[in-house]
């Protein structure tokens, strides 16, 4: 199975990315965590979020493991600035090249979201987490994002993502859906819990407008609105808002998340 990654690996999105963390994007897995565990992390992006969670569990064993060698390289350069033992691994998802009962932890942020079948995920999740072991996963819910103020173009944003991320068989309000897809997988014990990353000071504000700004005029999601007969000018318009948005000063944005811990 495969589809298309939305949002690519533009520079504007690895900026967003590589700002992620253990404590601001894996806050409900941390307590789980000890030295010694085997750590699998999908879809491990820039490597952010998996270099915090292989020094929570080292000495024991970290893998990352990215769709394509190219996403993977990205992985690797953050790595190769660290003095963390890590394994580099290609695969999909939904049919891991790994062997059953490996892993004490499995996690996956923001993954689920873009895969072409979330269930079929979870369940190779599920194998190749040890008996007992942890599955923990973190998606956003696109329309549960809030914001002020309520430009027009923000709302002309949010259709348009929700409208290509299907396109590409994607599910953009993945945070709400993430339960239903753990129980359809066969998962019976799971801990569901949502939390929030918020931008409301000048710092903040600069980092998530900045960043759409970009991102809607020159990613693959851009490139993909163009290709689906979205006006340049449309495009700029909901640039200029984000960069509006960015330089008023009571501007806030709320992104919402669902988050699971699940016992295999």
């Amino acid at each position: 199975m495969s589809n298309v990654y939305t949002h690519g690996h533009h520079e504007s999105v690895l900026r967003s990315h590589s700002w992620r963390t253990a404590e601001n994007s894996a806050a409900y897995l941390i307590p789980q965590l000890r030295p010694g565990m085997s750590l699998l992390d999908v879809g491990a992006g820039p490597g952010t979020i998996t270099a915090d969670l292989a020094r929570l569990v080292q000495p024991g064993r970290t893998t990352a493991l990215e769709a394509t060698p190219a996403a993977l390289d990205i992985t690797k350069a953050t790595f190769a600035k660290l003095e963390l033992d890590v394994e580099f691994v290609v695969g999909d998802v939904h049919a891991l090249d790994l062997p059953d009962d490996t892993y004490d932890v499995v996690h996956a942020h923001q993954v689920l979201q873009h895969v072409a079948d979330p269930v079929q995920a979870l369940r190779e999740m599920r194998r190749v987490c040890k008996p007992g072991g942890i599955v923990a996963v973190r998606d956003s819910d696109y329309h549960g994002f809030v914001w002020y103020p309520e430009f027009p173009e923000l709302d002309e944003w949010m259709a348009l993502y929700q409208r290509l991320a299907r396109a590409n068989g994607g599910e953009p309000d993945a945070g709400r859906r993430l339960l239903s897809w753990a129980l359809e997988a066969g998962f019976e014990n799971v801990e569901a819990t949502t939390s929030t990353w918020a931008y409301a000071n000048p710092a903040d504000r600069e980092f998530w407008g900045g960043m759409w700004a970009d991102r809607i005029l020159k990613s693959a999601l851009a490139d993909q609105a163009r290709a689906a007969g979205v006006p340049e000018e449309r495009l700029a318009a909901i640039s200029e808002a984000w960069r509006r948005w960015t330089e008023t000063p009571d501007a806030c944005i709320s992104i919402l998340s669902g988050e699971l811990l699940c016992t295999a």
